[in-house]
């Protein structure tokens, strides 16, 4: 079975009703699904799964060019425009970024 880390909350949380013991049919019916999308969930969680869960330092694309025009000297209004997005919204992500770096 895959590390619970690189599954999805549905996947958790279907893994987590089927080892309190309920049964597929009820589970399909907490989600709305049949019994056989229960299964294939179930099945497909034991799918070994690769490059799913990020490394703990590293910077998705956006964060790096952020933090690249940002030490260019660029306001965050303009990269803001850039992206379709607001000062603030780059400010954020500029924070969370060297928050990122920082642990």
């Amino acid at each position: 079975m895959a590390n619970h880390r690189t599954l999805r909350p549905l996947e958790r949380c279907v893994l987590r009703l089927v080892d309190d013991g309920v049964d597929e049919v009820e589970i399909g019916r907490r989600f709305r699904r049949r019994p056989e999308f229960v299964r294939r969930v179930i099945a497909y969680t034991r799918i070994p799964r690769t490059g799913v869960v990020p490394e703990a330092g590293k910077l998705r694309p956006l964060e790096r060019r952020i933090l690249k025009w940002r030490a260019d000297g660029i306001d965050p209004a303009e990269i803001g425009r850039r992206f379709r997005c607001s000062a603030a919204h780059v400010e954020r992500i500029e924070q969370l970024t060297e928050y990122k770096l920082a642990r």
